[in-house]
């Protein structure tokens, strides 16, 4: 059943549209980077933007803070909230199960298709990302990567190209365990409601909602415990020492929820009368 979800996903064109779209935004940004040299204003832009332009090798890391914000989780929830949804609405999650699946097992190749897909969609990113900063930007002939003062407390600090792949191997682990708290919330919507589009509209009004309380003053009591506080912690990968609080709280918050909706998603799914 895995085999046959990671077939659909790389048959279906929408994912490589959808990834190439990723892809897109980077390159865009970079283009424009190049042509004029204007770094962002202090504070302003995605991390590493300013740092790019001496060295083009900090630039997948830049990219992933690009898309972080609004495309891949759009895409994750589009995916997710189309998983089960999709298939009832078109019809085919009765014959599906019809065969001798059990739910359990469909779900969980649902699942594993998704994950598949978000990695598929970040080594995407961070290739297309690195070959364009190269590309345009350039990279430091020397054996290290100056780390940029505006994401570092120490100015100066270099970090090996070694030491710059396992960063960037930190950041693509945590984005995909956050980018799991998504899937797992349009998971569950999509095991309660037969339309895909409902499915991952409720997950991004509850990622909508939780990007505005984060930013409320008012709602500092249950900021810790929103799915999106700590999207932005694997920045800290890139600090030297690298500070491991809001990465280790972050990754706990993702994984509490990917439990709870997943569980709620399998009892929602098995005691689900299908009728499509």
């Amino acid at each position: 059943m895995i085999g046959v979800e990671l077939a659909k996903l790389f048959r279906r064109p929408r994912t490589y549209v959808i990834t190439g779209l990723l892809c897109l935004l980077p390159l865009i940004v970079a283009i424009f980077l190049a042509s004029t040299r204007i770094p962002p204003p202090p504070g302003q832009g995605g991390a590493f933007l300013s740092a790019v332009l001496s060295n083009g090798a900090l630039y997948p890391a830049a990219a992933m803070a690009l898309v972080l914000p609004v495309f891949l989780p759009v895409s994750v929830a589009v995916l997710a909230g189309d998983a089960v949804a999709g298939e009832a609405a078109t019809g085919t999650l009765r014959y599906l199960l019809i065969r001798p699946v059990g739910r359990t097992r469909l779900l969980l190749a649902k699942l594993i298709s998704l994950i598949v897909f978000v990695l598929f969609a970040i080594a995407a990113v961070l290739v297309t990302a690195y070959l364009t900063g190269l590309a345009l930007f350039g990279s430091q002939p020397s054996a290290g990567v100056a780390l940029p003062a505006d994401v570092t407390s120490l100015s100066g600090v270099t970090i090996t190209p070694a030491g710059l792949a396992l960063r960037l191997l930190g950041t693509v682990v945590y984005i995909v365990v956050s980018m799991l708290g998504v899937a797992s919330i349009a998971l569950f919507l999509s095991t309660i409601t037969d339309s895909a589009l409902g499915a991952a509209m409720g997950a991004l009004a509850v990622l909508v909602t939780s990007q505005v309380l984060v930013t409320l003053d008012a709602a500092a009591a249950i900021r810790p415990y929103l799915p999106t506080r700590y999207w932005f912690a694997w920045i800290d990968f890139f600090r030297e020492p690298i500070l491991w609080r809001d990465i280790e709280r972050g990754a706990g918050i993702q994984l509490v929820y990917l439990v709870v909706l997943l569980g709620a998603a399998w009892a929602t799914f098995m005691t689900r009368d299908i009728t499509n």
